[in-house]
């Protein structure tokens, strides 16, 4: 009798301790469960972006929702401050987060090419040092384009295009001589010596002027900054010139 009751007792005393267990443990997954869901404010994708895609296109394409905490990956960006200059190293869908992975500055997409805008089209041009800045255009920047005709008594120079985007650029690799003449560690450029390929992004109609200012005329480039002043100026005659 007396062991029975022991036992019964032993028993209504597991059945608390477990019963307090299995409280606590109810608490804490709820607790983990109600941290996961805290919500988070990221960037998401709005819209097909293609790949190479410039923050300043990204900007409209992209907007901020907040998602669990326990749904956002690492790297998950909540604006895109930071990201001047970059693009899209990827293509991207509706509904996905943008990743700080995702955009890369432009030269590091394709070693010495970057994307072609969707819509566009390559061209190529074989242009001397000169008309190329000394060798200085790099793919990733966006040119000035000027044509110049020398047609008889009336040559003339006038601006074909602003925001032409540089998509590749081949060129021999710059001799490199220290003030000996012999090679060293601490180099100085020498003049650049050969003209470069270089290919630029645009639409078929402005690829045929291009072709034809290579073609019946001379192209030279200007780069661009982010304060370049983007006027229209007149075809420049030499009786305008003065």
């Amino acid at each position: 009798m007396k062991s029975r009751l022991l036992g019964g007792l032993a028993a209504l005393l597991l059945a608390v301790v477990g019963a307090i267990l299995l409280f606590v443990y109810v608490q804490g997954a709820a607790a983990r469960a109600q941290e996961g869901l805290e919500p988070v404010n990221v960037l998401v994708v709005t819209e097909r972006v293609p790949l190479g895609t410039k923050i300043s296109d990204l900007a409209g394409k992209v907007k901020t929702e907040a998602l669990p905490k326990s749904a956002v990956p690492e790297g998950a960006l909540v604006t895109l401050d930071g990201q001047d200059g970059k693009v899209t190293s990827a293509g991207l869908e509706p509904g996905e987060q943008l990743l700080a992975a995702r955009l890369v500055d432009p030269r590091d997409l394709v070693p010495g090419t970057v994307p072609v805008p969707e819509g566009m089209e390559e061209v190529t041009f074989l242009l001397a040092p000169e008309r190329i800045l000394g060798g200085r255009v790099d793919a990733g920047d966006t040119v000035t384009v000027y044509s110049s005709f020398d047609s008889g008594d009336q040559p003339s120079t006038g601006l074909l295009f602003h925001d032409v985007l540089v998509t590749a650029v081949q060129k021999a690799a710059t001799e490199t001589k220290n003030s000996t003449g012999s090679s060293s560690t601490e180099k100085t450029v020498e003049m650049p010596n050969g003209s470069a390929f270089i290919t630029v992004a645009r639409s078929d109609a402005d690829a045929a002027k291009l072709v034809f200012g290579a073609e019946f005329g001379t192209l030279w480039l200007a780069k661009q900054t982010d304060t370049t002043a983007k006027t229209d100026p007149p075809v420049t005659t030499f009786g305008g010139l003065y």
